[in-house]
Parts: structure tokens; C-alpha cells; sequence
């Protein structure tokens, strides 16, 4: 996976990226990150990429033809056009799904706004995706692309230590986690589920699908309409429903009848 930043903070984006897991997955050439420094695109003598919006109003607006013109040098140079995805609070929620899916492309753009925003024809003509980490308004889309990449990035075979860590994570099947433990058994008087102890690989994932339900029921009730279940879980399911009093039932419509 290549990813490519347009940004006028590359520095940010790079000291943030080149640690921890991501950095290893770049020194191993897993993924590679180019941040592209959108003044250097300017053709203001010094060296401007905003000005004052069109009808008056506060802030200042990022202009198009830098923007754009870092895009256009992108593109020639990786010989294809690649998606770009717009970092804005206007944008469809980022999820674990939409991860997935842009976790099949070879080459991912991140246009990263400031100030109020970037002029609306250089999204009109390069942006295919509007994507958004949450209802809030930050000082620039850096750590949006950074959340997205850092998501992505774990959905790409090799970036992780085991494939299998990706899989079984909070929503998977549309499933919360369930709980994890490690040594010592004991701490502050609470112990490790048993089950745990065992060795029996079989009951110790039926105990984890157990509990990614529960969770998930007590936690995010809406994610268990689009749950995997087979018709055991679903039997649980229904247990810790009848369970719970009616003063403190999921509103309908939240889980599957």
C-alpha cells in the first residue's frame, strides 16, 4: 500500500506515522508514505495557498490551483489517478468497513484541509471521497489521515505480527471484543476466568463468542442488527435479553428480534 499525504504539515504526518507498527511495516517496504507538501505548489512569491473567501466571512480559504496542482504532479508520476480521500466533519463516518475496503487499493490520497476549508472546485475535480472520524471539528485533517491510515494499515497482510489479530478484533462479525487477560492470575483479588486456564481451544472460543455478545449487547446494542450469529448464539443472545428488566431493554429496533 502506498499512501500519499497532501498537506501543509508534512513534518506532522511523518514524525506520526514512522513509529511503532506503521514505522516497522515502512522500514520493511509493506507500506510506504509520501507526504506531499501542498506550498510547495504555490505560485505566490510568498508562498501563500490561502486567501480571503469569496461573500465576505471569517477565516481563510486554501486555494485550488496548489491543490490541485500537487495532485496532477501525483498522478503523472505514479502513471494513474488514485483515489483521494477529502478529511472533512462533512464526510461519511469512517468505519471498519469502509477500512476493509480501501485496504484493497494499491495507492490511497489524503487531502488534508486548514484553515475553513479548500476552495470547492478543487474538490469538485479531484476528490472521489468525503470521510469523516466523527461528528467534531478539528484544526486540520492530519489526524483524521492518520486514524484512517493507522486503521487501513492493520487490515494489510504482513503489517501486524499475525494475520489473525485483524480478524478477531472489536467488529468483526459486528461484534465488540471480547476481554483479554495475561499473568498473573490473580490481581487485586480478581482471577482469570478458568475457562482461559484450560487448554481446551474449543470451549475457550465459544466462551470468547460469549462474551464478544454480552459486550456488545451492554456496549453497542446497535451493532448486533448486522451480526454473524449462528442460531446457538442467537439463542444466548435471547437468554441475555429475557435477562435484562424491562426498564433497561434496547430500544426496538436496535437488535435483531
Amino acid at each position: 500500500m502506498h499512501y500519499n499525504i497532501l498537506t501543509l504539515f508534512p513534518e506532522m504526518v511523518e514524525n506520526g506515522l514512522n513509529t511503532s507498527i506503521i514505522g516497522r511495516a515502512v522500514a520493511k517496504g509493506i507500506l510506504s508514505v509520501d507526504a506531499i507538501n501542498i506550498r510547495d505548489y504555490t505560485k505566490e512569491k510568498h508562498g501563500h495557498v490561502d486567501d480571503a473567501p469569496y461573500g465576505g466571512g471569517a477565516g481563510m480559504v486554501m486555494q485550488a490551483a496548489p491543490v490541485c496542482d500537487a495532485y496532477e504532479e501525483l498522478c503523472r508520476r505514479l502513471g494513474r489517478r488514485p483515489r483521494v480521500l477529502y478529511m472533512t466533519p462533512q464526510g461519511m463516518v469512517f468505519s471498519q468497513s469502509i477500512a476493509r475496503e480501501l485496504a484493497k487499493e494499491e495507492d490511497l490520497v489524503f487531502l488534508c484541509g486548514h484553515y475553513e476549508g479548500i476552495d470547492e472546485r478543487a474538490l469538485e475535480l479531484i476528490v472521489t471521497d468525503s470521510l469523516s472520524i466523527g461528528d467534531y471539528v478539528l484544526t486540520g485533517g492530519e489526524l483524521p489521515a492518520m486514524v484512517m491510515i493507522d486503521c487501513i494499515s492493520r487490515l494489510i497482510p504482513g503489517v501486524l505480527g499475525s494475520d489473525l489479530s485483524a480478524e478477531i478484533e472489536s467488529f468483526h462479525d459486528n461484534l465488540l471484543e471480547y476481554p483479554q487477560y495475561t499473568r498473573p492470575e490473580v490481581y487485586e483479588g480478581m482471577r482469570v476466568p478458568e475457562v482461559l486456564l484450560s487448554g481446551h481451544h474449543k470451549r475457550i472460543e465459544e466462551w470468547r463468542r460469549r462474551e464478544s455478545i454480552r459486550r456488545t449487547l451492554e456496549r453497542r446494542p446497535d451493532l448486533l442488527a448486522q451480526a454473524n450469529l449462528s442460531r446457538k448464539e442467537q439463542e444466548y443472545l435471547k437468554e441475555l435479553l429475557d435477562a435484562i428488566p424491562d426498564s433497561r431493554q434496547p430500544e426496538q429496533g436496535e437488535i435483531p428480534e
